[in-house]
């Protein structure tokens, strides 16, 4: 049976040679255990050297293709300094800034290499593992801020995301889109976005509820039945996002079966399929090492943000919900413009509303879960300033995309709409955080 190896590569030549080697040469039969003394054989030594120059080879081929291939990861170097800068100087505020700058990087080739993932995991569990990834850095900031007893922090730097995979996310996206195909609409399926927006307003009402029940005053026991009903909320929010997950799966594996009863389209489609950079266990260690990278720098971004709102004079909700959520989406928002410039606007809305969704219906939920175990008392009273600007912002998107049509307006649109929620953010006090520390709540 012949290799499908290259006779002109360096690694082809040197395993055809060896093939050979071990047909002419009968010093080259498996060697006896080494327990008999007999010494390795001039190919074996030979092989293994050839095998130790291709790992090598396979590892610099694997660095230059996720370190070195993107301009930004020139903004690596921000995470040591910021590490250097708080041992040697203190400067909550410029380690604050670091931190972020150099989680950016890691937050984006988290999101490559799950990418090259997703070519061995096929489209549909692929898909759930961008989305998931794409929302490591939320999950491990706010478990970090849940630790440290900050609620809050948490609460709105996960609502920042929301609005910012909504209409920053989703809005460049549209923009992008509409700018490279401006002599036409573009199209998307508009049944599936309904069921996205369906289960977007399902997370609003199960964050409503507990605002309007403590705003109103009208509960049982003052403080622990907003409490009670956030974390039998969760769980209900869990349990949906579990359903939506397997139809989500079902109807691709439906679609898969179609496609392939298609010969034509299958013809078409092979001669355009992609290949992967780097292969599934590259993939895995890479998303571990870039994790485990994340992991230490929210540390970091958590324990500083107090103190950076002093420094910069900045309330610490707009750190929160804007500063923070740019840096956790930075490789949704490249992904999804990079979509719609392709003309596929459905992975693009599945790429910005299926991440709103996920920390909506999976990772809020979650956080109540977790700080319940901690004995920590997260809850989904975000508040009614919060909670307001959540729904206009879903009530928004919807509207815009009610016609399964898309153009560069509409981008426009939801941009403009972001700017005027981070003005309010940046006016906003929060009057949680006047009575823990009036220094921190504002300029």
């Amino acid at each position: 049976m012949k290799r499908a190896i290259s006779v002109g590569s360096l690694e082809g030549r040197g395993v055809i040679e060896l093939e050979n080697a071990s047909l002419l040469n009968p010093s080259s039969f498996p060697k006896k255990d080494a327990s008999f003394g007999e010494e390795d054989s001039p190919i074996d030594h030979e092989y293994r050297n050839f095998s130790q120059d291709v790992i090598k080879i396979k590892m610099l081929s694997s660095i230059k293709l996720v370190i070195l291939s993107t301009k930004i990861n020139l903004l690596l170097p921000f995470g040591p300094m910021a590490i250097l800068v708080d041992k040697l100087f203190h400067s909550h505020g410029w380690v604050f800034l670091f931190s972020l700058l150099g989680i950016i990087p890691l937050a984006e080739r988290l999101g490559y290499t799950t990418e090259q993932l997703a070519f061995f995991t096929g489209p549909a569990v692929g898909g759930l593992l961008y989305a998931t990834f794409g929302n490591a850095t939320e999950l491990i900031i706010s478990i970090h801020a849940l630790k440290s007893g900050l609620v809050r922090l948490v609460q709105q730097s996960l609502l920042g995301s929301i609005l910012s995979n909504l209409l920053l996310v989703l809005g460049s996206a549209l923009f992008a889109g509409g700018l490279v195909f401006h002599k036409k609409e573009q199209l998307f399926n508009h049944a599936d976005a309904n069921v996205d927006f369906g289960l977007l307003l399902m997370a609003v009402m199960g964050l409503l509820f507990p605002a309007i029940l403590h705003a109103t005053q009208t509960e049982s026991e003052y403080g622990t039945s907003q409490l009670s009903l956030s974390r039998f909320t969760s769980c209900i929010m869990l349990v949906a996002y579990a359903s939506y997950v397997v139809f989500q799966l079902k109807i691709q594996k439906n679609l898969e079966l179609s496609v392939h009863e298609d010969k034509n389209f299958n013809e078409d489609a092979s001669n355009d399929a992609e290949t992967p950079e780097i292969s599934m266990w590259e993939s895995m260690i890479w998303i571990s090492i870039l994790t485990g990278g994340i992991s230490i720098l929210s540390e970091y971004l958590v324990n500083t943000i107090e103190g950076a709102s002093k420094q910069f004079q900045m309330p610490v909700s707009f750190l929160s919900v804007i500063l923070l959520p740019a840096v956790g989406n930075a490789a949704e928002h490249v992904g999804s413009v990079m979509f719609a410039i392709k003309d596929k606007l459905d992975i693009s809305l599945g790429v910005a509303v299926g991440s709103s969704i996920q920390i909506s219906m999976f990772v809020i939920p979650f956080c109540v879960v977790v700080g319940w175990t901690i004995e920590c008392p997260m809850d989904l009273n975000f508040k009614p300033f919060e909670t307001t600007s959540l729904f206009m912002s879903v009530i928004i998107v919807a509207f815009m995309l009610q016609n399964g049509t898309s153009n560069y307006f509409k981008g426009i649109v939801l941009i403009l709409c972001y700017l005027i929620v981070s003005a309010s953010f940046f006016e906003h006090i929060d009057p949680m955080l006047v009575e823990d520390n009036p220094s921190t709540a504002g300029p």
